[in-house]
């Protein structure tokens, strides 16, 4: 074979030193699978020989994709989503796909931007857990994306494949053992209900109390927001009431560090003067004294899941039924709960 030229190769060069049409070697590029065996072994030395490699824009554009599955997330800070960014990336380059994450703060506004931004790119999917209310236009507007998009723990839009967490059932769990330690006035700090993980939470509290036969307080219960700091204003105001509660759940991934500033804030020993509980386990959890008891998922898994279910419509495998995944919870128990303290 002839040596290598200085400049960068070409599609042309390639065809030329294998000896073949340049329809047949863009082909073999493209990964076509009616090139011939020994046509192809000859187009893929010559790939070797020359170091050719694709414009990944121009093929883009003829092939209409780029091997690219985007996801939106509300907050990339967030330690947890650590397992699922790092599943979701490593399956899908087991795939042949690349992972282009964007971040929306939890701005509606910024949400339908980046979504038109990705469409537009000729991004091939989509994984996102939406924080706009999945509805009127913005349900118009997921519907003409023109790409496949899997919810990632919400369950607002049918049509749509989605992988959730059992967060009713893990709620449920951890307070019936609250209830059964004896604790009744026990507080929830959750998202807005219109999301599926802050509405299921709910929905699992109040099973507990109804298996007990007991009514929950409404005072100690907070669907405000997912953020740290709603988290630690509404405990510092509980505690300023005349019946604060024993036990307090911290309802959303980002909130037990807002809860924990509260209750050091306030001089409260856990789980002495209260019971802790939060959901999603974090070495924050791990690592605080004492441990943090959590509610917890394969984050993990539901990245891996998420990433198959996306690839399966990006290859056409499933064109009917949207799939609805729910992954499992399990309770990690440690030192952060105890019976109330006495005399409540």
């Amino acid at each position: 074979m002839p040596r290598r030229s200085s400049s960068k190769p070409t599609i042309k060069d390639v065809a030329k030193l294998a000896g073949v049409s340049l329809g047949t070697a863009s082909r073999v590029v493209n990964n076509n699978v009616t090139v011939k065996p020994s046509i192809r072994e000859k187009v893929t030395e010559a790939i070797k020989h020359l170091g050719y490699t694709p414009n990944a824009v121009a093929q883009s554009m003829r092939v209409g994709s780029t091997n690219t599955v985007g996801c939106i997330l509300r907050d990339m800070t967030i330690p947890l989503l650590t397992d699922f960014v790092r599943a979701a990336h490593d399956t899908l380059q087991a795939e042949g796909f690349s992972l282009l994450i964007s971040n929306t703060e939890g701005n509606e506004s910024r949400e339908r931007t980046l979504l038109a931004n990705l469409a537009r790119r000729r991004i091939d999917g989509v994984i996102i857990g939406p924080y706009s209310p999945i509805q009127g236009e913005f349900r118009d507007f997921l519907t003409n994306l023109g790409m496949p998009v899997v919810l990632l723990d919400r369950n607002e839009a049918s049509w749509l494949d989605a992988v959730m967490i059992d967060h009713r059932n893990g709620m449920f769990h951890v307070v019936r053992k609250l209830l059964e330690l004896g604790h009744r006035r026990i507080a929830l700090i959750t998202g807005e209900p219109r999301l599926y993980p802050a509405r299921e939470r709910l929905a699992g509290f109040n099973e507990a109390f109804a298996e007990f036969g007991v009514l929950p307080d409404p005072d100690l219960i907070s669907t405000a927001s997912f953020l740290a700091e709603s988290a630690f204003d509404f405990v510092t105001e509980m505690f300023k009431g005349v019946q604060p509660p024993t036990a307090i759940i911290a309802g959303g991934m980002d909130m037990l560090a807002g809860v924990l500033r509260a209750v050091h804030t306030l001089g409260l020993v856990i789980p002495d003067d209260v019971s802790i509980v939060g959901a999603g386990d974090s070495e924050l959890a791990e690592l605080h004294a004492p441990p943090i008891t959590m509610i917890d998922w394969d984050y993990a898994n539901v990245g891996r899941i998420a990433v198959n279910l996306v690839v399966d419509r990006i290859r056409k495998k499933n064109t009917v039924e949207a799939r609805h995944i729910i992954v499992p919870t399990r309770l990690v128990e440690r030192a952060s709960v105890a019976k109330p303290p006495a005399g409540q």
